[in-house]
């Protein structure tokens, strides 16, 4: 099994869009793909609304994903061809929680592609690619504890001046930056590097 990791520095920066582009560009990969969503106070992780349980039972949840409408971001994985999609919610800071249920579930997939930052804590990818839109000031701080571990950045093309001023990027200076025009967030480049990537690292299971 190989392991994928998409990352980013902010909300809307085009994570699900990555993970679905490359599972619908790859499906000999046979993925299964996992949406990770870490709330604040006052939301239910067994069904990501606004409540008022903050008891254990309710600190994380795993489910997996049927709908194929593409209305959510799981769905969005099945819609493009994933063979399986989770949606894990926990508590901000919380995550360590689910870990254990969560190597479980995808203990028998033949490759994982995963969209969050925090699961880089627990498990070390065979490939980590971070989405960075220049135009987006705000700079999740897991983004930036694991820039360094990048092996590659997509970068979206923007016309506007770099909107961050106290984030260093020398831990990724001389790794592979593509290129992207949005809504177009996996070019050809992209895919044969991840492609590439895999192939030469732990031989991932192939659909015959």
């Amino acid at each position: 099994m190989s392991l994928i990791v998409i990352g980013g520095h902010s909300r809307s920066v085009g994570k699900t869009s990555v993970v679905a582009g490359l599972i619908s560009a790859l499906p000999e990969f046979q993925w299964t793909a996992l949406k990770i969503t870490q709330y604040g106070h006052g939301i239910c992780s067994a069904s990501g609304k606004a409540c008022h349980c903050a008891s254990e039972d309710h600190s994380w949840a795993i489910s997996e994903e049927k709908d194929r409408s593409g209305k959510s971001d799981s769905s969005r994985f099945l819609t493009a061809g994933a063979v399986r999609a989770l949606w894990v919610r926990t508590e901000q800071g919380r995550l360590a929680e689910a870990m254990p249920s969560l190597r479980q579930k995808i203990a028998g997939a033949a490759n994982v592609i995963v969209e969050s930052n925090s699961i880089l804590w627990f498990l070390r990818p065979d490939l980590y690619l971070t989405v960075l839109d220049p135009s987006t000031e705000d700079f999740k701080s897991s983004a930036q504890e694991f820039l360094d571990r990048a092996s590659a950045v997509i970068l979206h093309q923007s016309a506007e001046p770099l909107a961050w001023r106290r984030v260093s990027f020398e831990s990724v200076a001389g790794k592979p930056a593509f290129h992207v025009r949005p809504p177009d967030y996996v070019t050809p480049e992209i895919v044969a590097f991840v492609k590439n990537k895999l192939l030469a690292g732990q031989s991932p299971v192939l659909s015959g």
